[in-house]
């Protein structure tokens, strides 16, 4: 599958490397779930970094094989719960 970045969403990360967002993506464990903001529907999945930073980033389907990268963030404290219950489960 194949990422591009937004522009926006490039420039708009905080504290969280361009690398974590590519490991997350291609991290074998990562949690899909479908989402709608603004009408906008989009992506985000959630996982760990390499070093097992929990992220959630958020894409944006282009057809074909193609997804846009348009957001990236820590989880909140209560998805990290959820993803650590759905980590548990899918062991």
């Amino acid at each position: 599958m194949g990422y591009e970045w937004l522009t926006e969403a490039l420039a708009r990360l905080r504290d969280i490397e361009t690398q974590e967002v590519t490991q997350v993506l291609s991290a074998q464990r990562r949690l899909p779930l479908a989402a709608e903001s603004a009408g906008v529907h989009f992506l985000t999945i959630s996982g760990r970094t390499g070093t097992g930073r929990p992220l959630v980033v958020a894409v944006r389907l282009l057809g074909g094989h193609r997804q846009q990268i348009i957001g990236a963030r820590e989880m909140t404290p209560e998805e990290l719960v959820r993803f650590k219950a759905w980590e548990a489960d899918a062991s």
